[in-house]
């Protein structure tokens, strides 16, 4: 390969915690948006045997056994009710979610890979629970530790009050900055593409049973993406970075943060979700609308937006209106950027004679397309709950036709968008 793919995962704010002396037990108040450190390092193991949750009369009781103690924070978000722990970092293997779901507290429990060195637990509560004490506790001759939270009910009012994931320069996202004006590029020069394989650890996507075993939405996707990067860069007229090299989530709003920082030209993010309602199968290129343009799409939105849920991601407040205004005008221009490029891809890949949707160009609200400045497109690649798609994804020479038919796309865009470039207003 004549450049290197690089990764947009080494952009991520390195998350490190300074260390204090170690601490055998420590309690934190209900406020739950207060985050709980703690000075231990190293990798822990959960240990399954030792770790449960139990309904107690006025809430849950949540025990998790630890091979030894290592930082974490707590704290909840609203709708719906949910506990939220991250861990630097737990090995998950041999706990079943079962093991912390309760029949009359805990509803489901989630739990992975958050960002590469952290964890994150989500337990999604039956009802409003504020924290009422968490507490880790570190045994002096073999460092194993448990931290164990007790949950106590309370009304909806007041759990609202105390919700909210708290801001950490180590953990979470930059302050903005002003946007400038980019420079003037040598056209002549590659275009940096920013590929997003879609979901990713904590946040499988869709999932089908083969043969062979479980396949998951997250992993076809990061191979393929590995796949047209490298014929995209072979080609010599683009640069290729992706948002996540591994099974590692991102969250939506830090996939468009990384292509920002990239500098990104074009944003391609892949998807194969499914539809158990349907019978949809096939390719279909998204651009960006406020309303879906079928309910298929709308669907289609609530599954992405959903990992973010899961994940404990609080996306309530991310706009307001003002910024929607700026962001809407800045958009008036990068939109049909965006439709033409739709349109090439559903072009290119038609030519390759790819499986295609009989509705291949579609509309919807998926939140990684709401970047004001970088044409963006998603492109279901085919649904799960397809089994011919399904055979599809999992053939390496469909999926190199496919990459070709895309990277086809992208050079016809390229041409006919450097010929209109004079007419936008800069």
């Amino acid at each position: 390969m004549s450049r290197p793919i690089k990764a947009l995962a080494a952009l991520l704010p390195a998350l490190v915690i300074a260390m204090t002396p170690p601490v055998v037990a420590e309690e934190t108040a209900a406020a739950s948006s207060q985050i709980s450190g703690q000075g231990f390092s190293g990798l822990a193991r959960i240990l399954p045997q030792d770790s449960r949750a139990a309904d107690r009369r006025s809430g849950v009781d949540v025990t998790l056994a630890l091979s030894q103690g290592v930082p974490y924070r707590l704290f909840t978000l609203d709708g719906p009710p949910r506990v939220v722990l991250d861990f630097q970092e737990v090995d998950w293997s041999g706990l079943g979610a079962e093991a912390l779901v309760t029949e009359d507290g805990i509803r489901t429990a989630q739990f992975g890979t958050y960002v590469p060195g952290w964890s994150r637990l989500v337990l999604e509560l039956t009802r409003p629970m504020q924290v009422e004490t968490a507490a880790m506790e570190v045994d002096p001759v073999t460092a194993a530790a448990g931290l164990t939270v007790a949950l106590r009910e309370t009304s909806a009012e007041q759990f609202a009050k105390t919700t909210g994931a708290p801001r950490d320069a180590r953990w979470d996202l930059p302050a903005p900055t002003p946007m400038i004006a980019p420079e003037d590029k040598d056209l002549l020069a590659p275009l940096l593409v920013v590929i997003d394989p879609g979901h990713g650890g904590i946040d499988p996507g869709a999932e089908a049973f083969v043969q062979g075993g479980l396949v998951q939405e997250k992993d076809l996707m990061l191979q393929f993406a590995i796949e047209l990067g490298e014929m995209l860069v072979r080609s010599g007229q683009f640069n290729v970075q992706l948002t996540r090299d591994d099974d590692y989530f991102v969250s939506l709003e830090r996939r468009i943060a990384l292509a920002h920082q990239a500098k990104a030209d074009l944003f391609l993010s892949l998807h194969a979700d499914s539809l158990s309602e349907g019978r949809a199968h096939g390719t279909t290129v998204y651009t960006l609308s406020k309303d879906a343009s079928d309910a298929a799409s709308a669907t289609l939105v609530e599954r992405h937006e959903r990992g973010d849920l899961l994940a404990g991601t609080d996306l309530s407040q991310v706009d307001d209106r003002v910024t929607d205004v700026l962001l809407d005008l800045a958009r008036a221009e990068t939109h049909p950027r965006s439709q033409a490029l739709a349109r090439a891809l559903v072009k290119g890949l038609k030519t390759q004679g790819g499986a295609m949707n009989r509705r291949p160009l579609r509309e919807a609200g998926f939140s990684v397309l709401k970047s004001a400045d970088i044409p963006s497109a998603l492109v279901e690649i085919g649904f799960l709950s397809s089994p011919r798609d399904l055979a599809n994804l999992m053939d390496p020479e469909w999926r190199e036709r496919t990459a070709r038919g895309i990277l086809n796309g992208l050079l016809s865009w390229r041409i006919a968008d450097d010929e209109t470039r004079p007419l936008v207003r800069q």
